[in-house]
């Protein structure tokens, strides 16, 4: 999502469906850490194909999302480092996270991230491989390391495609675990977060008619959901309208007038830790109900608001909090 600064944005591999764009292909045995396999694991990411012969041992993740799916399948021994800490990590990781160094508050540059003789890097984020961070993949691909990179925000964003599907986080996941022969581990990740996602989808209240508007960030200028990013899917599983799902771009700059005129029943906060102007649910709520054209809007007059981890937002380990958190703010306002 091209927000304002934070999220260089959004991420996990997004794979349209029968679409390997992110896929690891090759066989992936499992096997003791370090032990060569029966063949090698080869994946294609954002266009550019790397081989990962043996299970990387000194692994490193260029921003948080990428972090937060390392630990989530245990990998946390084979991580020399990490960077880019944009929340606070999930408490569930928490004290995985702890036992990996942290390599920079941002992203390290080229020769931080030579210096750890990394295996495999890792980012969900194209702009963690800018020139003026760990530097270009192809380069890392000269120096024999595998550098991995989420099909939801390449380079050429020809490659990226137009929408967020959660078989494209799920697949994300499995194809790292492939990468570090830990595919049981994937398995019963993805298992563990569609039970969930489905739980979601089947609890929410269905026939609502509502229309939602989904608020990023930004006050003067806001930031709001469009077509085929998660929130849109999200929309879509969960049964309910996104306003402005006509918008085909995932996150286009909108103006209150205009959101009056398409006037949403529900509007659905991000809340965003990083301390920006607007950013947190609170500070989104004092804004709406002081603006002369957000304060008319039915959904502020009624104070419709759902409040979703704005880190939910990005595909992501934390994708189907997105879901949960929808389908719980939906129940409490339709029953």
């Amino acid at each position: 999502m091209k927000t304002i600064p934070m999220r260089g944005l959004l991420g996990a591999c997004l794979l349209l469906p029968g679409l390997a764009a992110c896929g690891a292909s090759g066989t992936a045995a499992s096997g003791p850490s370090g032990a060569a396999r029966p063949s090698d694991v080869v994946t294609t990411s954002c266009g550019l194909e790397t081989k990962v012969s043996t299970p990387p041992e000194r692994a490193i993740s260029l921003e948080q999302n990428a972090t937060e799916i390392m630990l989530s399948l245990g990998l946390a021994d084979r991580m020399a480092g990490t960077s880019y800490q944009t929340d606070p990590v999930l408490p569930s990781l928490a004290a995985e996270y702890k036992k990996v160094p942290v390599l920079a508050e941002q992203y390290p540059h080229h020769e931080a991230v030579l210096a750890e003789e990394p295996d495999f890097l890792y980012s969900t984020l194209s702009s963690a491989y800018a020139d003026e961070a760990a530097g270009p993949r192809a380069g890392w691909k000269k120096l024999g390391v595998p550098a991995h990179l989420s099909a939801h925000d390449c380079e050429n964003p020809e490659l990226t495609p137009d929408e967020v599907r959660f078989d494209a986080v799920f697949n994300e996941i499995k194809d790292i675990a492939a990468v570090f022969g830990v595919e049981q581990r994937g398995e019963k990740t993805v298992k563990e977060l569609r039970v969930r996602l489905d739980r979601a989808v089947r609890e929410a209240p269905k026939d609502t008619g509502a229309k939602l508007m989904w608020y990023y960030s930004g006050t003067t200028t806001p930031y709001i959901a469009g077509h085929g990013g998660l929130p849109s899917t999200v929309s879509e599983l969960v049964g309910v309208d996104n306003a402005f799902d006509d918008i085909r771009q995932k996150w286009p700059a909108g103006n209150w007038e205009q959101i009056a005129e398409r006037n949403p029943d529900v509007i659905v906060l991000a809340d965003l830790t990083r301390g920006g102007d607007g950013d947190s649910a609170e500070a989104k709520k004092r804004f709406l109900r002081a603006n002369p054209v957000a304060s008319r809007l039915d959904a502020v007059r009624n104070n419709r608001f759902i409040v979703v981890p704005g880190s939910a937002m990005d595909p992501s380990i934390r994708s189907v909090s997105l879901a949960e958190a929808l389908s719980k703010g939906l129940t409490a306002l339709y029953g």
